[in-house]
């Protein structure tokens, strides 16, 4: 297996992350713990050492099965990782009953990787003001924590602010070859990069999109490196880079777990024919693409509750993929918030605002009758 060490962590971690978010499902569904911890003792018996969880995954029950998965394993034989839920941080005693009460469930000391979970401009600014950073310093003071973090999502500029507020051991981000400009994204990887923070990336696969395409993309895959999956090259395509502590991976299956293993046991770095081929691929990706929008907002706000630029993100990102699974969460959500195109009484005021010209009322009709097809 793979690792790469930084001289700022003084450790060996394993290029690929089992990532806990994931795990297979029983009818009930809660996690199927026969097959998922033998999914984890064929990855640690493989070489991976970094285990990543959180509070909120499978509502609650991943951490502790994966305390009770790795109570097996010599406490020094692997790394651990979980992270802050800071949405339920509303005073500082609030840091220690969280944290407390994850070091129960995980049946651990202490945590070798702690992460602010999932900040955003507002959960950040909140954490800063209330002092949380500080009573994790403390906790890291007293043992307790290892290497401490954040993980992220909103636009590059509250991750620059973030990144450089102090010192941090390291930081985790969404990174893939289709999202190199969605959020932090490569800008954010070179500024961590130059001020010498690792890396660890989580959705290198975007959730499985990047594993599933239509014949005319895995074509592409083949003719480069045969019998290699999509979902290979996503994670290669991450893990080349220089500064990566980690590439996580949530695996549901043990298909993808040996297909993981395949990948980082002998990691062969990306080569530029491969770089090439996922030009190719993004390209094609682009050209399915339904119309220009470019999210300006200068339609907005519609008299009748539509989001009309999200209307049309979902709609273009469905296309792109060709996979319903990609924006089903964000489709429904705006089915419950009342946003969809289907609430368009067509008045008109919005194409009169678009600065692309866009003809919004029939593309909106197309949104409804395309997702609606889609969802069943």
């Amino acid at each position: 297996m793979e690792k790469r060490r930084f001289d700022k962590l003084g450790i060996n971690v394993s290029l690929l992350g089992f990532g806990c978010m994931r795990f297979p499902v029983n009818a009930e569904g809660k996690i199927d713990r026969p097959l998922a911890e033998k999914m984890l003792d064929k990855a640690i018996a493989s070489g991976v050492n970094y285990i990543d969880t959180a509070y909120p995954y499978h509502d609650g029950e991943s951490e502790r099965f994966v305390g009770e998965a790795l109570k097996k394993y010599p406490r020094d034989s692997f790394y651990l990782a979980t992270k802050l839920p800071v949405w339920f941080i509303n005073t500082i005693e609030d840091v220690d009953k969280y944290f407390n009460e994850q070091l129960e469930k995980l049946q651990t000391d202490h945590f070798d990787f702690y992460l602010m979970h999932a900040l955003n401009r507002g959960s950040w600014e909140k954490q800063r003001d209330l002092g949380t950073v500080k009573r994790l310093e403390e906790l890291k003071a007293e043992g307790k924590i290892r290497f401490l973090g954040f993980s992220f999502h909103d636009s590059y500029d509250v991750f620059e602010e973030i990144i450089r507020y102090r010192d941090w051991d390291f930081c985790q981000i969404q990174l893939n070859y289709m999202d190199v400009d969605e959020q932090a994204g490569m800008k954010g990887y070179k500024l961590a990069e130059e001020l010498g923070i690792p890396l660890t990336i989580m959705e290198p696969i975007k959730g499985g999109s990047l594993a599933r395409f239509s014949k005319d993309i895995t074509d592409v895959f083949e003719s480069v490196r045969p019998g290699k999956s999509p979902s290979s090259f996503a994670l290669r395509y991450v893990a080349t880079l220089p500064d990566i502590l980690t590439v996580l991976s949530g695996m549901s299956s043990m298909e993808q777990v040996e297909d993981n293993l395949d990948t980082f046991t002998d990691f062969i770095p990306m080569e530029e024919k491969e770089y090439k081929a996922i030009d190719t691929i993004k390209e094609i990706m682009n050209s399915r693409i339904q119309n220009g929008c470019t999210g300006c907002r200068y339609c907005m706000p519609c008299p009748f509750g539509v989001d009309i630029p999200g209307n049309f993100s979902v709609w273009n990102r469905f296309h792109m993929y060709q996979d319903y699974g990609v924006v089903k969460w964000q489709w429904e959500g705006m089915e419950k918030d009342g946003k969809r195109a289907a609430n368009c009484k067509e008045c008109g005021k919005c194409e009169q605002a678009c600065p692309q010209h866009l003809s919004i009322r029939e593309d909106l009709k197309k949104v409804t009758a395309d997702l609606e097809k889609a969802a069943g």
